[in-house]
């Protein structure tokens, strides 16, 4: 392998390093930023800092990640190995990511990743892509872990809501009162005068001013202070899940060139680093449709979300499933907004179409990219 390509392969795994931060490392906390209990940059650095933890411990617990994301299984073994078809699955998912992140779509890389293994397959190896294989070990996860974290946050959902109630703590809502305005009235001898000061009561309209709260205390804590305590633990939890899960499918680029140029440790720190910098530059409109625009929540109702959609990705990655924190969060979210009747069911209709439409631009920007390589370097066997 030239160093040319070493290179470029090098460039095309931070980019989509970067990428999956970008679109995904919100995500975690996405309900906590929804719920109010913290604010967005706050949010964001419980995000960073719990995907850094996960991908750190990803190298040790997700091995058969890695193995899965460079395509063995799903194309000849002697494909899989050639650089060339690993920039094309490289480039067509992170391309596809980036897209979404613009337009402030949540979508899966994934399943992005699955796209550019299609058609880097198709480009290079057209009679020999297992499309068993495709169904069995990627789609079937992929396509039951949204439905099982839906089903399972609302089943839930209401057992959550008796117990609260038998603990004896209530929720309760607080109004908060706009700053006092004065008016001023012209008199008849054409002078004005300015009206005492009158506070506004203002409901509903905005979201932080009407907020639900939990009244009465655990262990003579306030309820809402171990409520807002455990929310920001399960947000870490999914937070190290979701660095758990995707870092290894981005470092599975690399090793499945069997590139000996940097140790495993050493690439999945700057793997870990750049996903960071990709979340911390480009997670606001993400942040806005996923922690506000999908439904209403208040902190018990994100944690219950969170605690369902950690449980699932911390599974899947112990058991090698690629699964989508993507999916599986937004999933619980809508399991939450079956119950509160506050989803936006037009913003979720578009998500559904955008995961749907993942897979085929991934494979279609890897396929192009695989033609434009092999335009370039003549003599490719496949």
């Amino acid at each position: 392998m030239t160093t040319a390509l070493l290179l470029l392969l090098l460039f095309v795994m931070l980019g989509l390093a970067y990428a999956n931060g970008a679109n995904d490392n919100f995500k975690a906390t996405a309900t906590v930023y929804g719920a109010g209990a913290l604010g967005y940059r706050g949010a964001l650095r419980l995000a960073t800092l719990a995907q850094v933890s996960g991908s750190v411990a990803s190298l040790f617990l997700a091995s058969a990640l890695i193995r899965a994301f460079g395509g063995k299984g799903l194309v000849p073994d002697a494909v899989v190995g050639d650089p060339l078809f690993l920039i094309a699955v490289g480039t067509g998912a992170a391309c596809a990511v980036l897209i979404a992140t613009r337009l402030g779509l949540p979508i899966s890389t994934t399943h992005a990743l699955i796209g550019g293994l299609v058609g880097g397959g198709i480009a290079f190896a057209p009679g020999d892509l297992r499309w068993n294989m495709l169904g069995a070990k990627y789609a079937m996860p992929l396509l039951i872990s949204p439905f099982l974290a839906f089903a399972l946050t609302a089943a839930l959902y209401p057992i959550a809501h008796y117990v609260r109630r038998l603990l004896g703590i209530e929720a309760g809502s607080c109004a908060c009162v706009s700053a006092a305005q004065q008016a001023a009235l012209a008199g008849a001898d054409e002078s004005f005068h300015l009206q005492p000061p009158t506070p506004c009561l203002v409901l509903a309209h905005e979201r932080d001013c009407l907020a639900l709260r939990y009244r009465g205390a655990v262990m003579g804590v306030s309820a809402q202070n171990v409520a807002d305590a455990i929310h920001m633990c399960s947000a870490y939890a999914l937070g190290f899940a979701r660095g758990l899960n995707d870092t290894p499918k981005v470092l599975g680029i690399l090793v499945a060139a069997h590139w000996s140029g940097m140790n495993n440790h050493v690439a999945l720190m700057l793997v870990a680093c750049v996903m960071a910098v990709g979340g911390i530059l480009h997670s606001r409109r993400l942040a806005e449709t996923m922690g506000k625009r999908i439904t209403t929540m208040n902190t018990g109702q994100g944690l219950l979300a969170n605690l369902v959609a950690s449980c699932l990705v911390i599974g899947a990655s112990l058991m090698g499933s690629p699964v989508s924190t993507t999916h599986v969060s937004t999933g619980a979210i809508v399991g939450i907004g079956s119950w509160t009747k506050g989803s936006d069911w037009r913003l979720v209709g578009g998500i559904g179409l955008a995961w749907i439409a993942t897979l085929p631009i991934g494979a279609a920007l890897a396929f192009s990219t695989a033609a434009i390589l092999r335009s370039l370097i003549p003599g490719t066997p496949y």
